[in-house]
């Protein structure tokens, strides 16, 4: 219609988000006109400023004054088609008050066929070829992972077998203790948690390769060839400006996983894999929890002892707050960036609780 707003996509919800903004818009021009507050004192990243170009140089939508669309949709999710489509740099998650409560994914592969053989000088897994071991998790080996077509490294967690019940419906399953089962329920749990996710800050799973006729689980992973971000203790800490930079992108990761109803549980810097671009991914969701609701109310201890909150290893019987618990290991987290230490050490595990329950944390003078 002349005259009317301009209109860069045909798609309906495109018009949706574009009225939407279009009211944001007016009840802006309401006010004084001064500059929006940055939160928490902290200027957005340059990553979240450019989030409202179009990748390649297109213009922005006529609706999308600078700034708007990162304050009022996450770049996880907004609507698909539309001029504010989704960026491959997902920082902000924003408010729980989006058009769509959708959230685009690249999804996690699930291959039900496994296919192994016996190379020249590594295993060949289906499309990839398993060459040196280079670490063993909790259930399994860690190997370096080689995809031909791609020409692109990756890392496999093979998952023992012994963690693999017996078939349903054998003598063995029905008699055998449900204790047997844990291990591969927990390993499940941390998949479910894995597939959903997709952020710059949270290691991503690539494929999951489970053959119900193979005796081994598989998980591919992106390579993280850096490793963890520090070793505790350490002699050598972190510069507080670098320790900041670390702790901006812990933050974002661990919003994005509140946003997504999941809890660590393990936040501590040997969970903290450093990407090639120098972020930080948030990894190991081995004891990580799901919740609904705005919180979740725990009662139980899990993850590492010096990184547990007070309330966590209390005797009280009374259930706490999941995210504070995540806040927490942060907070202990930054201080071993800082100092190379965790802010409370003991040999032994109830003295440890001792300290973090009745002990003031000090602050070296260095």
């Amino acid at each position: 219609m002349e005259g009317g707003p301009a209109v860069c996509c045909q798609d309906p919800r495109a018009e949706l988000v574009e009225r939407v903004a279009a009211m944001d818009v007016a009840h802006l021009e309401e006010t004084d006109g001064s500059p929006e507050p940055t939160r928490n004192c902290v200027d957005p990243s340059p990553r979240a400023r450019a989030a409202s170009v179009i990748p390649g140089g297109t213009p922005r939508c006529p609706a999308a004054r600078p700034g708007l669309s990162a304050r009022k949709f996450s770049l996880q999710e907004r609507p698909a088609g539309s001029c504010l489509e989704a960026q491959a740099v997902p920082y902000a998650t924003g408010p729980a008050s989006h058009i769509s409560p959708r959230v685009w994914r690249r999804p996690t592969i699930e291959s039900h066929h496994v296919a192994i053989s016996d190379a020249e000088d590594c295993v060949q897994l289906n499309q990839y070829k398993l060459q040196s071991e280079i670490g063993k998790g909790a259930y399994g080996v860690v190997r370096l992972a080689y995809n031909e077509s791609e020409d692109r490294h990756y890392v496999s967690l093979g998952i023992d077998s012994l963690c693999r019940p017996p078939p349903r419906g054998s003598q063995a399953a029905q008699a055998g203790p449900a204790k047997q089962l844990l291990p591969l329920e927990r390993v499940y749990q941390e998949i479910a948690i894995l597939k959903k996710l997709d952020h710059v800050n949270v290691v991503k799973l690539i494929e999951v390769l489970d053959d119900p006729a193979e005796d081994n689980l598989y998980l591919v992973f992106d390579l993280l060839r850096k490793g963890p971000v520090m070793e505790v203790p350490c002699d050598k800490p972190f510069p507080e400006e670098q320790a900041r930079l670390y702790l901006r992108d812990i933050i974002l990761g661990l919003e994005y996983l509140h946003y997504q109803k999941i809890i660590h549980r393990d936040i501590k810097p040997s969970n903290l894999l450093l990407g090639d671009d120098g972020h930080v991914k948030i990894a190991d969701f081995g004891v990580s929890n799901q919740f609904e609701g705005n919180d979740a109310r725990l009662s139980s201890t899990a993850g590492t002892p010096a990184f547990m909150a007070p309330e966590a290893i209390s005797e009280s019987g009374q259930s706490f707050s999941g995210k504070a618990l995540d806040v927490w290991a942060t907070g202990v987290t930054l201080y071993c960036f800082v100092y190379g230490k965790c802010p409370f050490i003991d040999d032994f595990i109830l003295a440890l609780h001792r300290k973090i329950k009745n002990e003031a944390i000090v602050f070296p003078e260095e």
